[in-house]
Order: C-alpha cells, then structure tokens, then sequence
C-alpha cells in the first residue's frame, strides 16, 4: 500500500478515518447475516417468509439510494454517511421488539437505507479523494473494508448467538454502528461539485438505459441475485445438509478471500483494464454456485465460500472503478446510486422467488438453478459490454479500453 505515502496528511487522516468508519459499518451489518435467518425461523416463519423478510432489506436500498445519490452530489458526501451510519446504530434495536413477519420486513427494509446511504457516499467519496493514475489501485484498497468486516462481523453475531441468545447479538450490532458514528465525525468533506444548468444526468431511466451504465446494471442484477440468494439460504441448506459447519465460517472464508483478492486487483486493473477482472469474477460466481449447489460436505462448501469471496472482491471494486472512469464528480453519486439499483433489486427479489422455489423443490435444486444465471452473465458482459461484439470480447479480456471511460 505504498500509494497511501505520496498523499498529504490531511489526505491520509480522511482516508483512514472513512475506512475505519467503513470497517465498522460492516462489521455491525454483517454480525446478522448468518444469524437473522435462524432468528427469522425461531420465530416460526417458513422458508419463503424467511426469504421475504430477507429480501426486504433490499427493498429499503432501491426506494432510497437513488435520493441518497442525488442527496451525495447536491450536499456533499459526509452527511450521507452519517444518515447511513445512524440506521445501522438503530435498526438492530428493532428486531428486539418485534416477534412477527410483518414487523420484521418493515425493520428490515429499514435497515436497508444504511446501504443505501453509506455505500453510495462511501464509493463516491473514495472516488473524488483518489488521483486518477492510482484510482483502482486506491479503490480496490478502500474496498477492504467489506471483506474485513464480513469477516469479523459474522463471527461476532455467530459467536453471541450460540452462547448468550439473540438479544446480546442486537446490541452489539447497535454498537458497533455507533462507533461507526463517531469515526465519521472527523472526516473533512471535500469541495461540493458544481452540476452544469444543463445536466442530463438527473433522469433516473435515462442514466440507466444510458450505454455506459446499462450492461453493468444487468450484471449487478444477476450476481445481485446470486449473492442475495446465497446470503439468506446458505446457513439453512447447511443446516438441511446435516454438515456439521458453523455457517459464521463460510462467511468467514469468503470475506479472507475477497480480502486476499482486492489486495492486488485493483491495482492490476490499473494496468490490464477493469473489464478482466470483471470477466473473472463472474466465472468465480459460476464455480463458487457450482459448488455449493454440489456440496455435501465441509470442504465443498468451503470451496465454494473461496470462490465467492474470490468473485465478490473482484466484481464489486471493478464496477465502481469502471463507473468511476465513466463519470464526472458533479454526477457521480447520482450514477453510482442508479448503477447499484440492479444489485440492490437482484437482493431484494431473491429471498421472495428463489424462497418459493425452494419450498417447491429444495435448497439444492435453487442453487442449480442459479447456476444458470451466473452463465447469463458471462454471456452478456461478453458480448454487450462495448459497441459491437468484437469489441466487447476485446475489453472483456483485457485487450481493448474502454471505449466510455472519460478521458
């Protein structure tokens, strides 16, 4: 991370504050990812009110982060983050109180507006703080902060659960977004962007149906629902299996591999380009459903945890950073909320449709069949992601530029 020494201290103080605010962030959402699943089903929800419940986290982030985007460009990046710090403190509090499935969707969507916020500003701001010769290398840096928190939160919340109850477990979750709070506090919000009189950049449909952000809307929706479905039913095919697997350790395995992979990616694509890396991470999506939809076993469903975080710490910084090389700083919050929607949908109609295709045909035949949507996307993001097809295959595989990064 040799980068971080060119930079001034006033530089270096904001990046290290906005990624320990990141770090906890995470840590606090991701202490209920394998747990709320479990809560949801001690409760007596069935597997597709699990799902729905699951999925309507997502719902929160669509209704809200195309405002938080807007919010980002118009007011600056801090106070967004500090709206999505605060749902993340309050939201697990309400899970204390409430005992049924309506209540429970209507925290959960509420919890949402905490990605919606804080990931958009969090991006965006990464964005406008890095030099342009050092963005992925930078980005891919900063990105850490979800595979480290993934990796400690899950612990935590699988930790809490099995030895001191549900209760201990919200709490703690509340906590660590308030220390999120106070990390936040200190950043310095740089310069508000002027928007020209005459931006076109406010339309939500025009930005995404626009070429440079359609094709990675799409591929954020399929892989949105590949790992919307595999974060709400892994830790309960596990259980289905009878493999003997703390489903806290999955998570755990994922995020050190997503951490190992975001170490050198980013910098990579400085120099080979974003649409490699792009293309890998989708073929790791493929063997990582590959095998989990095949495990029946510690070890597979541990290789498929590696493939999955391998995936998802490639995907997710390659997309802000190609969305970083196509935008301008007065609109790139509007355009990395509405980039993100895809995703953000994937996660939200995954619980509810892929749960009702689980009740009808079981865990196993669900991830099959979402085997089949990681191959679409390779497909598409092949041959859709340029002007032609020669040329998309070009990019795909490092050989081309990208024709809508600006210059």
């Amino acid at each position: 991370m040799k980068a971080f020494d060119t930079f001034d201290a006033a530089l270096r103080k904001n990046l290290l504050m906005l990624f320990a605010a990141g770090l906890f962030f995470w840590s606090s959402l991701s202490s209920l990812l394998p747990t709320l699943p479990l809560y949801i089903e001690h409760i007596g929800a069935n597997k597709q009110e699990i799902g729905i419940v699951m999925g309507s986290f997502a719902i929160g982030i669509i209704l809200i982060r195309p405002s938080m985007g807007a919010l980002a460009d118009n007011r600056g990046r801090k106070i967004v983050l500090l709206i999505g710090m605060f749902v993340v403190a309050i939201a697990p509090l309400g899970y204390l109180v409430v005992k049924s499935v309506i209540p429970l969707m209507l925290i959960r969507a509420f919890h949402g507006i905490s990605i919606a916020a804080f990931a958009t500003a969090y991006t965006a701001l990464v964005a406008d703080l890095t030099p342009e010769h050092r963005r992925g290398e930078v980005i891919g840096y900063m990105s850490l902060v979800s595979p480290l928190g993934v990796g400690i939160g899950p612990a935590i919340g699988g930790f809490l659960q099995a030895t001191a109850g549900y209760t201990p477990l919200f709490l703690s979750s509340a906590v660590l977004g308030c220390l999120g709070l106070l990390c936040i506090i200190p950043i310095v919000n740089p310069p508000i962007a002027i928007q020209p009189i005459n931006s076109k950049n406010d339309n939500f449909w025009q930005i995404l149906t626009s070429p440079p952000v359609r094709i990675p809307a799409i591929v954020l929706l399929l892989s949105g629902l590949t790992l919307g479905s595999l974060h709400t039913f892994i830790s309960l095919f596990i259980k289905s299996t009878g493999v003997d697997l703390n489903p806290g350790l999955f998570f755990s395995v994922a995020a050190i591999s997503s951490f190992s992979c975001r170490l050198f990616t980013g910098k990579a694509s400085d120099q080979y380009g974003r649409g490699l890396f792009v293309t890998m991470s989708l073929i790791a999506y493929t063997l990582s459903i590959i095998c989990v939809w095949q495990a029946n076993n510690t070890f597979m469903f541990l290789l498929g945890a590696l493939m999955e975080g391998a995936a998802s710490g490639m995907l997710i910084p390659m997309i802000s950073v190609l969305i970083t090389d196509r935008t301008l700083p007065h609109e790139r919050g509007r355009i990395f909320a509405v980039s993100f929607i895809g995703f953000d949908l994937g996660f939200a109609i995954a619980g509810a449709i892929l749960g009702t295709f689980a009740q009808t045909f079981g865990y196993r035949s669900m991830f099959g069949f979402i085997t089949g949507l990681t191959v679409l996307s390779i497909i598409i993001f092949l041959t859709q992601s340029s002007r032609s097809i020669r040329k998309s295959l070009g990019f795909a595989f490092g050989l081309h530029q990208d024709v809508y990064a600006i210059k």
